[in-house]
């Protein structure tokens, strides 16, 4: 999967998990349903799938960048995991807090590898040496 893809994928699981876990969005849809009994342990699956979705983004902008760095898949993995940690040990109580440091976090790593990316290397014929080749 190329960075285009990967970074749509992203983004796309990010709004989805971000947009059914902070909006009552299930509960109405669910409700309408008649299965709104489901929806207790919803939040043990839409959070697993907007921090993995977060980490997709992070990796797809490292491949954008032109491989900038080392390889973040182990820490993306790790990262993605101890949040996941942290959130189910609070109980949830800080999840709109921890989702938006994450998505700083991965916001502040793309402003890093934009002012890393490598500039376009310059030509390396210097006007001497091109006299010297005619």
């Amino acid at each position: 999967m190329n960075e285009k893809k990967s970074l749509r994928l992203g983004i796309t699981g990010t709004v989805i998990g971000a947009v059914c876990c902070f909006t009552p969005l299930l509960v109405v849809v669910f409700g309408f349903a008649g299965i709104s009994a489901w929806l207790g342990w919803i939040d043990y699956a839409l959070f697993p799938v907007m921090f993995a979705s977060m980490g997709v983004v992070a990796y797809a902008l490292y491949l954008r960048s032109g491989k900038v760095g080392p390889n973040p898949k182990r820490y993306l993995i790790f990262a993605v995991v101890g949040l996941l940690a942290l959130l189910f040990w609070l109980e949830f109580r800080f999840a709109i807090r921890i989702s938006i440091a994450a998505v700083v976090a991965v916001a502040a790593y793309a402003f890093y590898l934009y002012r890393r990316k490598p500039a376009a290397e310059p030509s390396t014929n210097t006007p001497s040496e091109m006299e010297h080749k005619t």
